[in-house]
């Protein structure tokens, strides 16, 4: 499985953002990462494949929406408001599981077999 991903860039405080990870997974649910400078790489996002749900890391609810586009085997990370906290490198990563909410609550690295190589966002005035 291979994934992509692209739409990272410069933005300013308070804009919005989005990137777009483009893999031809069938039946399993595909999750966003960010890696922040000094931080380890946090999960923020997943989408179940088969009915489209998401889940979202409590600090991102609100200002990051997932969504997709099956016919384009694409998934789409919609970021709101950023924050210079929210720049870093954001991956796209699949795994062993489609119930995102069920299997990837906790985010753990281990669950997932599939990496892109990541977009960088900066955010700067």
């Amino acid at each position: 499985v291979q994934l992509s991903e692209s739409g990272g860039g410069l933005v300013q405080p308070g804009g919005a953002l989005r990137l777009s990870c483009v893999a031809a997974v069938d039946d399993k649910a595909i999750c966003w990462f960010r890696q922040t400078p000094g931080k380890e790489r946090e999960g923020v996002a997943c989408m179940t494949k088969s009915d489209r749900t998401t889940y979202y890391t409590d600090s991102v609810t609100g200002r990051f929406t997932i969504s997709g586009d099956n016919a384009k085997n694409t998934v789409y990370l919609d970021i709101d408001n950023l924050t210079p906290e929210d720049a870093g490198v954001y991956s796209c990563a699949t795994g062993k599981y489609d119930l995102a909410a069920l299997y990837y609550s906790d985010f753990d690295l281990t669950d997932f077999t599939a990496w892109g190589q990541g977009t960088q966002v900066t955010v700067s005035s």
